[in-house]
């Protein structure tokens, strides 16, 4: 969107006089792309950059920051843009004036939107709208079919899309609120945990694109249906690798013996390993940072295969709040007592095996510990 400050189309006092949207033919562009981008836009085009920006009342620097800032490529003096452009400018130029947000906390605000919508839109055309549109009849293109199903679907998606936005939003502004102090809602206490297929590099050389993007997508709709089932949040998924944190320690433990248990029950899927840390994790954007999500993806990179390693802050937090025994011989004590008393025997959900210390680059030595589930009796 970076164009010079000489554009024209703006009287003297900024206003812009509407100008039909250009013709497809002269535009060199395909028809029923302009007509599906008029249909979801709502708009037409009627707005050069330049034009757009005098619109929303902001400078030309800060509506190109925005406009790269949501994903969009520069588009020089081009008439490309919308009266839903110059809305949302003058939303988002609205907010800062107002001080409710920063100029740079606004353009986090248009990136983070962008990334995360990016991703569903691409998903969306890519998958279901390409399914979708598939001829019903002999002899019928997609092109015949294309525009009526969006038309049918475009306004039921926007609501559901508004409606999850708004559960995931209650969500989080849920935790926010339950921090205990201010520094907590930036830098917080979280279990971190990394899950990644084992001989992944080797599978991409052996399978063809199709079979492999299906495990892919199989492996990353497990992950995320027992990630959020148990409380969880999935953070990222990287192909191979998922990325999930959770409050407390014990649920970031049950999620991953349960994707190793889940993996290892699919013949079709490889093997899995999982690393768990906990500790201080800055959240920005939604995705997590800083040395307790290092540690994790050490820990699973030196992880067993179908197996779980933790860091030593992760099991002392499960023996602090009892899913898992100090050791064997106290939960065997414990055991002991409970019986001569009459009395049941704690019931720990998780067994820790210490392993070998060992130096991890860039973070020292650590002490990591192997990850099980107990049996009702208190056995491993």
């Amino acid at each position: 969107m970076t164009v010079d400050d000489t554009g024209s189309g703006a009287d003297g006092d900024g206003r812009v006089d509407p100008e039909p949207a250009p013709d497809s033919a002269d535009s060199g562009e395909d028809p029923l792309a302009l007509r599906l981008e008029g249909l979801i836009l709502g708009a037409e085009r009627r707005h050069t950059p330049f034009q757009a920006a005098r619109s929303a009342g902001v400078s030309m620097e800060l509506a190109s920051r925005f406009w790269r800032a949501m994903g969009f490529a520069d588009i020089g003096q081009a008439k490309a843009l919308t009266e839903a452009d110059v809305l949302a400018l003058r939303r988002l130029a609205g907010l800062v004036e107002a001080g409710l947000l920063s100029e740079a906390m606004a353009v986090q605000v248009a990136r983070s939107t962008g990334q995360t919508t990016a991703r569903l839109a691409e998903w969306q055309i890519d998958s279901f709208l390409e399914g979708l549109t598939e001829p019903p009849e002999p002899g019928m293109t997609r092109t015949e079919v294309t525009y009526p199903i969006v038309e049918l679907l475009l306004p039921e998606l926007q609501e559901f899309l508004v409606y999850v936005w708004r559960r995931q939003l209650a969500a989080s502004a849920g935790r926010v609120v339950q921090a205990g102090d201010d520094e907590e809602m930036v830098d917080r206490r979280l279990a971190v945990g990394f899950a990644d297929l084992v001989g992944f590099t080797r599978l991409t050389r052996r399978m063809e694109e199709e079979e492999l993007g299906e495990l892919v997508e199989a492996f990353e709709t497990t992950a995320a249906d027992l990630v959020a089932a148990r409380g969880g949040r999935l953070i990222k998924t990287l192909g191979d690798e998922v990325l999930y944190a959770a409050d407390d320690a014990g649920t970031a433990a049950e999620i991953a013996l349960l994707l190793v248990e889940t993996m290892a029950n699919d013949e079709t899927m490889p093997e899995l390993r999982v690393g768990i840390a906990f500790g201080t994790v800055t959240t920005r954007m939604g995705d997590v940072f800083g040395s307790t999500v290092n540690l994790a993806s050490r820990l699973t990179s030196i992880a067993p295969r179908d197996a779980v390693l933790v860091d030593a802050a992760l099991a002392e937090e499960l023996t602090r709040t009892r899913d898992a025994p100090a050791s064997e011989a106290a939960a065997a004590e414990e055991a002991a007592t409970a019986e001569k008393e009459g009395e049941e025997p704690p019931a720990y959900r998780f067994a820790l095996q210490p392993m070998w210390q060992r130096p991890v680059r860039g973070l020292g030595v650590v002490e990591p510990w192997l990850l099980s589930r107990r049996g009702s009796g208190g056995e491993s």
